[in-house]
């Protein structure tokens, strides 16, 4: 054995995309983009879980700021009753010189929902509010990429916005190229096919 953690490759930025053979409901075919990964843990949000629960409901002032279709996405299991929200920012944006964003990587960042959406909303193209977030502890995710639950990607910055209208985890898959792009038609249950 090299030595080398399971989770080296996780960073800010990165995705981890479920593979077809997750089960665990709370992470079945997700697509979770990491915000933040350091010895003590990781934590992202899942990009792919859009809710009926308009962002007006829960956070007045939001609602008509985030992107379509403007309704709350569920980050994760942990913390439901937490908010967070990730904005891709215009190019030529920097988020360590705008007041109430904190970089994560390149154009995304983390939006604190204490500021002024009017006055962010010229610097994004588009913000999107999740609830929960997805954790693990220290070696937990190195446990689960070991067990082979998760594969670690780069992302794009669209991929924040993604509309819910598209098959966001087929997608990312497809772009990783062979054979990787092939599990996009996983059927999942292998007793399905």
């Amino acid at each position: 054995m090299s030595g080398v953690q399971a989770d080296s490759e996780v960073e800010p930025g990165t995705l981890l995309v479920a593979a077809p053979t997750m089960f665990d409901e709370n992470f079945r075919r997700t697509v979770v983009f990491v915000i933040d990964h350091r010895d003590e843990g990781t934590l992202g949000v899942v990009l792919n879980r859009p809710s009926e629960v308009p962002v007006g409901e829960v956070l007045p002032g939001w609602g008509s700021h985030v992107v379509e279709p403007e309704s709350v996405f569920v980050g994760g299991p942990v913390e439901k009753k937490t908010a967070l929200c990730l904005a891709a920012l215009r190019t030529g944006e920097d988020a360590s010189e705008l007041e109430g964003l904190i970089a994560v990587r390149g154009p995304v960042a983390l939006v604190d929902l204490d500021a002024d959406p009017d006055e962010l909303v010229a610097k994004v193209r588009g913000m999107r509010v999740f609830a929960g977030y997805a954790g693990w502890d220290a070696g937990q995710l190195a446990a689960e990429i070991n067990r082979g639950d998760w594969l670690i990607v780069p992302a794009l910055p669209g991929d924040v916005l993604a509309t819910p209208h598209r098959d966001l985890w087929a997608h990312v898959l497809r772009r990783q190229g062979l054979p990787t792009a092939l599990l996009a038609t996983h059927p999942g249950d292998l007793q399905l096919n």
